[in-house]
């Protein structure tokens, strides 16, 4: 018979994890905490839609990472096990960033294929939509998650109008609309038009970020179903909640301990240690940064790059440099500057320059090599 492995090492065919899955980004936890007092708002605005009637509209805001987007989909899973009567579809704004792009989505999540991906004309795609849920007296509930994105490309006032003022084109159209916006810095209703101002008066629901407890409780219970039992002491859980709290972002922690956990395998040990957790951090604190680098066009991209060479010169300068490259005029590359700003990628600060006024200088938010290496 072959000797055992060493105490403490793991097997080839063996595994830290009991469920790897637990830890992804887009996991829903079977139990759902520290979010009562928000899951109860959403369910109140949405009891009318059970009743077949139009639903409150919402806006759910808060940083990054403080559970708007589970809340969410366990409430549309809610809704789905009462009533069929109620369509809940949820968009991803950073995919799906203009008003065309969300009714393609919407058109989808109703008919179960995708419309023709040319000639078919805006409202012809929304007709087609609203004429079904009359037709099968059905009330429309839609999620447009990380609905900055559609302001970044100035498209969110044209597709809140549309869907809010459906009802009036389609007389017995029942559309609810809940806007999930993760950029705090973005005043929603501040930043709409006057137009959509006057329809749109949602309920709002605030996610704020979660304290440390609250994040040892909920690691905790993904570590119970993810990990397989004594992989990871309550001394390394306690620290991995420390990094997650000090980012502001559960997805960091969660994130971390999958990392933490394979790191732990790389070396074949049955135990997850802090020298793996750390080693784990340096990829896992740049996971909001990863996000919005793969929501980018490649113009946008290449501007990075370009700030990223160019750090913290004026906007005049980049831009040259940017031109060489691209041919864009001045207006695009000064929406895309305000967008990778608004996306916390870069800081445009207005400075004063000598002789020449006010000019903005750009820099970029984060490590040059950590973005570089990203974009690569």
């Amino acid at each position: 018979m072959a000797d055992d492995p060493e105490e403490g090492m793991l097997s080839w065919d063996e595994s830290v994890f009991r469920d790897e899955h637990v830890f992804e980004i887009d996991y829903v936890p079977e139990t759902f905490k520290h979010r009562e007092g928000q899951t109860e708002s959403l369910t109140y605005a949405l009891r009318p839609a059970v009743r077949g009637s139009r639903p409150l509209n919402v806006m759910a805001r808060g940083p990054p990472g403080t559970g708007k987007t589970t809340a969410i989909q366990k409430l549309f899973d809610e809704v789905g096990a009462q009533t069929s009567d109620v369509r809940t579809i949820r968009v991803n704004c950073q995919v799906n960033s203009t008003r065309y792009s969300v009714f393609s989505r919407l058109f989808e999540g109703t008919f179960d294929y995708e419309p023709p991906s040319s000639g078919i004309s805006f409202k012809k795609l929304f007709g087609q939509i609203t004429e079904k849920l009359v037709e099968e007296d059905k009330v429309l509930v839609v999620a447009l998650d990380d609905v900055n994105y559609l302001f970044y490309e100035n498209e969110a006032s044209d597709t809140l109008y549309s869907l809010l003022r459906a009802h009036e084109e389609y007389p017995g159209a029942k559309i609810g609309v809940i806007v999930v916006s993760s950029d705090p810095a973005l005043d929603v209703i501040e930043e709409l038009d006057s137009r959509v101002q006057s329809v749109f008066r949602p309920e709002d629901v605030y996610f704020p970020v979660y304290d440390q407890p609250e994040i040892v409780d909920i690691l905790a219970e993904r570590v119970e179903r993810g990990f397989n039992d004594g992989v990871i002491s309550r001394s390394t859980l306690e620290y991995v909640a420390d990094l997650t709290a000090e980012s502001g972002d559960l997805r960091v922690g969660i994130d971390l301990l999958r990392r933490a956990g394979l790191t732990a395998e790389m070396r074949a040990s049955r135990t997850v240690e802090r020298q793996d957790v750390e080693d784990a951090y340096e990829k896992s604190k740049y996971i909001n940064l990863s996000r919005s680098l793969s929501g980018l066009t490649d113009t946008e991209q290449t501007l990075l790059e370009v700030i990223a060479d160019n750090d913290g010169r004026q906007a005049g300068e980049v831009y040259e440099a940017f031109r060489e490259e691209t041919d864009l005029g001045y207006t695009r590359y000064s929406e895309i500057v305000n967008k990778l700003d608004q996306l916390g990628l870069i800081d445009a600060d207005y400075a004063d320059v000598d002789g020449r006024g006010r000019s903005r200088s750009l820099s970029l938010s984060y490590e040059k090599d950590a973005v570089l290496e990203r974009l690569e």
